[in-house]
C-alpha cells in the first residue's frame, strides 16, 4: 500500500474514532453546558444566595406534573410567590405514593421562558436526587432558589414578570 493510502486511511480511522467518542460524550457535556449556563430553561445552581436583594419583584408560578405510570400525587403547596431578585425563597412541593409498595421517583424540571433560566438559581432541590416514598407516605420536598440580580443587567429581560419552575416526576427502575 502506498505512503498516501496509509496516511489516509489512519486519517479517517482517527476521525471516525473522533467521531464515536464525540457522540459518547455528548450527553453528558451537554448537561454540563446547560447546567452551566441555564440554556434551554435549565436553572444554574449555587451553594447560598448572593447577599443583595434588590426592588424588583418578580412572580414565579410554579407547576407539577407526574408521569402516569407513576401512581403518585404531586403539587406544590403554593401556586406562586412573589419573589424580589436576589432574595433566597424556600417553597414546598408535596408528594403522596398512592400505592402499596415503596416507588423511587426523579424530578426533572424546566424554567419557562426559557432566556431566564440562566438567572433562576437553585440552592437545595429534591430534584437533585432519587426519592423513595413508602406505601402511602406523604412529605413536603423543598426547594431553595433565588433570581440571580445580573437579571437586571440584561435588557432582553426587562418586561419579564413572571417566571415557571415546572417539575415532572418519573418512576426510577429500581435493582440496576
Amino acid at each position: 500500500m502506498p505512503k498516501s493510502n496509509l496516511s489516509l486511511a489512519l486519517n479517517l480511522a482517527a476521525l471516525v474514532l473522533g467521531m464515536l467518542l464525540l457522540a459518547y460524550a455528548s450527553v453528558p457535556l451537554y448537561r454540563i453546558f446547560c447546567a452551566a449556563t441555564g440554556f434551554g430553561g435549565t436553572p444554574v445552581t449555587a451553594s447560598h444566595a448572593p447577599g443583595r436583594t434588590l426592588d424588583r419583584v418578580i412572580t414565579v408560578d410554579f407547576n407539577a406534573d407526574t408521569d402516569p405510570a407513576l401512581p403518585w400525587q404531586f403539587a406544590p403547596e403554593e401556586k406562586s410567590v412573589r419573589v424580589r431578585v436576589g432574595q433566597q425563597t424556600l417553597a414546598f412541593f408535596n408528594a403522596y405514593n398512592r400505592s402499596d409498595k415503596p416507588i423511587t421517583g426523579r424530578a426533572v424540571y424546566n424554567i419557562l421562558p426559557l432566556a431566564a433560566g440562566g438567572y433562576f438559581v437553585k440552592i437545595e432541590c429534591f430534584c437533585f436526587k432519587e426519592q423513595t416514598l413508602a406505601p402511602g407516605q406523604r412529605v413536603d420536598m423543598p426547594v431553595s432558589f433565588y433570581i440571580d440580580p445580573s437579571i437586571m443587567a440584561d435588557p432582553n429581560m426587562n418586561d419579564l414578570k413572571t417566571i415557571t419552575l415546572s417539575y415532572t416526576f418519573f418512576s426510577v427502575k429500581t435493582g440496576r
